[in-house]
């Protein structure tokens, strides 16, 4: 050890064993700002050729099935308008994995409208859309029929806001609602419960599990009108104890003959009686216990 010149020990730096030297601080650039999502469609680019000639040739697939009364071209517009919100907020928020306007049309709005000609049959007025996501298949319906009252039943946050700019922005508030909720709250509803003459349901679960939800919305005659791909006879089977333990019974298995949409299909569920009052069961308690 050194020593200073009086004699002392001279004190020694201490080895910093094993530290790396410390490196400046970077300076992080702050993160930018995201545009504002458009709540207005004249702010918008117009829908290429192609959307339209997919659209109307589905339509011509359509006619003579849509029942009494065609859909309008004021009414394909406002349908126009839907998909022209969806492509631009469909950048920032995953609404739907299809970004193709053509494939657009065929694969959501023709999609929706498959089932137009079974509401008008039945003189559905009023309904009920489960897990609406980006608005399929409920707001071409409610915009067809037209409704004299539609739901549109969306839990995700996000995607309930998108459902309330499109109402706001295409003149359907009023007749037409959202719900950023899940279909049990509404089942143990009074103003809900029973109350409805259909409920569609696109791509939410399995039959079994969907009747549970869905048959309590309804009014005794009420329809059920779900997507199913086939075969779908399997999955129907599976869940027709289900169907009659919630008081209802399939009616219908009805063929898709859109171009492009052949392999779907959609089952019509009646309601026959009063959904007994312990249904729709708790989420978990589905998970555990099937019906």
């Amino acid at each position: 050890m050194r020593k200073s010149v009086d004699g002392e020990p001279v004190p020694q730096p201490r080895a910093d064993l094993g530290r790396a030297p410390i490196a400046p601080i970077a300076r992080i650039a702050p993160v930018p700002e995201r545009e504002p999502l458009p709540v207005d469609v004249q702010d918008l680019p117009p829908l290429p050729e192609e959307f339209w000639t997919a659209l109307r040739g589905g339509l011509d697939a359509l006619a003579g099935e849509t029942g009494d009364g065609a859909i309008s071209e004021a009414q394909l517009e406002v349908m126009a308008d839907h998909v022209r919100l969806l492509l631009a907020w469909n950048e920032a928020i995953n609404l739907s994995g299809i970004r193709a306007p053509a494939a657009i049309a065929v694969h959501h709005v023709l999609d929706s409208l498959t089932a137009l000609p079974i509401l008008r049959r039945s003189g559905i007025e009023d309904f009920i859309d489960l897990g609406s996501g980006g608005g399929y298949p409920g707001l071409p319906l409610a915009i067809a029929l037209p409704a004299r009252r539609a739901l549109l039943v969306e839990s995700v946050g996000k995607k309930a806001r998108f459902l309330a700019t499109v109402v706001d922005a295409t003149g359907l508030r009023g007749r037409l609602a959202i719900a950023a909720t899940r279909a049990e709250t509404l089942a143990a509803d009074p103003h809900h419960r029973g109350q409805w003459g259909a409920v569609t349901a696109r791509a939410v679960g399995e039959m079994g599990e969907l009747v549970e939800l869905a048959l309590p919305l309804l009014r005794v005659g009420g329809l059920l009108v779900a997507w199913k791909r086939r075969p779908a006879e399997p999955e129907l089977a599976a869940a027709d104890g289900a169907i009659h333990q919630l008081h209802g019974r399939l009616i219908r298995l009805e063929q898709v003959t859109v171009p492009g949409l052949e392999d779907h299909v959609l089952a019509v569920v009646e309601k026959t009686g009063d959904t007994p009052a312990q249904f729709p069961r708790d989420p978990a308690v589905r998970r555990r216990r099937p019906l």
